[in-house]
């Protein structure tokens, strides 16, 4: 959906030159707080971290730096670590050409953003595993997703020869001029013009939207929250029954096919099918935390109870599945169980429901899972919403009780047999994330009155509070007691996004109090005369700066910090940062009309500075 950008700098890339004999590289991952680097700290790839003792190396040595930026619970990264970074020839190639840099993204994110982008530019497309070569001036060169060793093996030779042959050129070609940024605009508010992106931002969802099957998209399918989120707004507003049917046909498709776990609540990343039903099977706590709130306004806005209490599984899920023993909530649960088996922790073969269930438990439960035609996995079956509970007694010339009894019966029998499985986790506790698990919480304790969503808001809270910000700066991660990572403003905004829904709910002046601390922190640290900042600092060239941050998996960092402030604004009548807001929002609209659809939240947000919300 993004617009494709042609690279003008002619194919590939570059690689090392012979240098001087230095010391050789040893793999810095052992013991490294992050699961996924820890992961690589065996490989015979000599990774080093992202840092400037990895950058001088490689101005030092003249030779290009490979990135290779992961995630703990993504699928194909561990296929290529198998493949490639375990594969000797190919190890050997990379510890000698380039200097191997290892990342976890959700420790990088302003890098990790930076490179999606690059990617996207330069070949149009981005992903995970993201591989990166940069220039030892700090360049990106060439970007490449998940290859097969083989052809792998012949990208790491023939951007070799490129480098060797020619680098005087490739370096050129490299250092494309970023476009200017306009900064700050005047601080007020344009009614006319918020209403008339708002507008916009519907017209071309509904142009990418799949009329069948709901979502965006005709292959893979992401929940794509803040789009989703958008509009369930914008319809309370309109009350556009175009919009209404596709929404109900969406949030319909994701609760009963493959998105949702329907056996232990949450929902996985994203279908590699268009229909919902083939998940990669990781659990991130971004996606939960924001279709927990996606559901619980869902059931609000249509009356649908079903609605909410798929709201409800969902943070139920969070507090099982997520919580730490700090009262902060995990990262994710990983796509592949102890066996290194894809989705095997939640797939369930012939043998297992043979094995674990009554034969009537095991017809009933088949017929209400969709477990009837052949597995669609190699481990088997992933449970379904297939067939109504009324349909199946019809069918079967049941009552309706026995037919929910044999039901429930067999799903405690799978639970408890699920429990018994391993499947790793990704324990890092980070900023950025639970500031939206935070938001996620507070509303819902301020919706429900459910006590256990007030003292898990509260938990979350003291942690983001006092092991996360010292009373200036927020921490990026915190793994096994040690923090790491580099802060970044999706933290900033996230956590003042958190906050500020925490004190709504308390009503207490210290909580409104921290809230305005984070916000103000954060403006100052990443917005100035040049528009945003993805972070403070950075090993790649310098960032110029942008005017707004659009959408992304998680909402835009700038219109969250934005809204945010604008909410604070109002309940302690805080002028500058009300200021502050609408300054950033009056810029950037040549890049929102550009392409509507991926700066929802920034027009929402304008939406707010205006008056206009449901």
């Amino acid at each position: 959906m993004r617009i494709r950008i042609i690279w003008h700098t002619a194919v590939l890339v570059f690689l090392s030159l012979g240098t001087a004999h230095a010391a050789p590289l040893e793999n810095q991952l052992r013991q490294h707080p992050s699961p996924y680097l820890a992961l690589h700290g065996d490989d015979p790839v000599a990774w080093q971290e992202w840092n400037a003792a990895s950058v001088e190396r490689a101005r030092r040595e003249g030779k290009l730096l490979y990135l290779s930026i992961g995630y703990f619970s993504c699928h194909w990264c561990h296929v290529m670590q198998r493949e490639s970074y375990q594969n000797a020839q190919i190890a050997r190639y990379l510890n000698e050409h380039v200097i191997p840099v290892k990342v976890d993204r959700e420790l990088e994110p302003a890098l990790d953003a930076r490179l999606i982008e690059f990617a996207e530019k330069t070949r149009g497309m981005s992903g995970w595993p993201l591989n990166v070569f940069v220039t030892p001036d700090g360049h990106p060169l060439y970007a490449t997703l998940y290859h097969p060793p083989q052809e792998f093996h012949k990208i790491l030779v023939r951007i070799d020869q490129l480098w060797r042959n020619d680098r005087a050129r490739l370096t050129s070609l490299a250092r494309i001029e970023a476009v200017a940024p306009q900064g700050p605009g005047k601080p007020e508010v344009n009614r006319a013009q918020a209403r008339a992106l708002a507008d916009r931002v519907a017209v071309e969802a509904l142009k990418a939207a799949d009329s069948v099957q709901g979502g965006f998209g005709e292959q893979s399918k992401f929940p794509q929250s803040p789009q989703l989120t958008f509009l369930l707004a914008h319809y309370e507003r309109t009350q556009d029954p175009r919009l209404k049917e596709f929404l109900l046909l969406t949030l319909d498709a994701m609760a009963v096919n493959g998105l949702q776990d329907h056996l232990g609540g949450g929902f996985f990343r994203y279908t590699v099918d268009p229909s919902w039903k083939t998940p990669h099977f990781e659990k991130m706590l971004y996606d939960n935390a924001q279709l927990a709130r996606l559901y619980r306004d869902a059931a609000r806005v249509f009356g649908r109870d079903d609605y909410r209490h798929i709201a409800t599984r969902t943070l139920d899920f969070m507090l099982r599945e997520l919580r730490a023993p700090s009262g902060a909530l995990i990262a994710a649960l990983s796509a592949l169980d102890d066996k290194g088996v894809e989705g095997g922790y939640y797939l369930w073969s012939a043998a297992d429901l043979e094995r674990l269930l009554t034969p009537v438990e095991r017809e009933v439960y088949r017929l209400h899972a969709g477990m009837i035609d052949a597995a669609p996995f190699e481990s088997g079956y992933l449970p379904l919403r297939a067939l109504p509970v009324a349909e199946i007694a019809a069918r079967r010339k049941q009552a309706l009780a026995d037919v929910e009894k044999h039901i429930a019966s067999a799903e405690d029998k799978l639970r408890a047999a699920r429990a018994q499985r391993v499947l790793p986790r990704d324990t890092k506790e980070l900023a950025a994330w639970n500031g939206l698990a935070l938001a996620a919480f507070a509303e819902a304790a301020q919706a429900t009155k459910d006590p256990r969503y007030r003292e898990a808001a509260q938990a979350i809270r003291d942690f983001l509070a006092k092991e996360l910000w010292d009373g200036k700066t927020l921490v990026r991660s915190r793994a096994h007691g040690k923090t790491s990572g580099k802060v970044a403003l999706e933290d900033y905004a996230y956590v003042t996004l958190g906050l500020t829904a925490w004190a709504m709910l308390t009503g207490e002046v210290s909580d409104y109090a921290l809230a305005q601390a984070v916000a103000s922190a954060a403006w100052k640290r990443f917005y100035g005369s040049k528009g945003f900042r993805l972070e403070e600092s950075s090993l790649l060239v310098a960032e110029t700066g942008q005017d707004v941050l659009s959408d992304g998996p998680m909402p835009s960092p700038s219109a969250v910090l934005a809204e945010a402030s604008l909410r604070l604004s109002e309940k302690t009548g805080d002028k500058a940062l009300r200021r502050q807001a609408l300054a950033a929002l009056n810029s950037g609209s040549a890049a929102i009309s550009a392409n509507p659809f991926w700066y929802a939240t920034p027009v929402a947000a304008r939406l707010r500075a205006a008056g206009i919300a449901p």
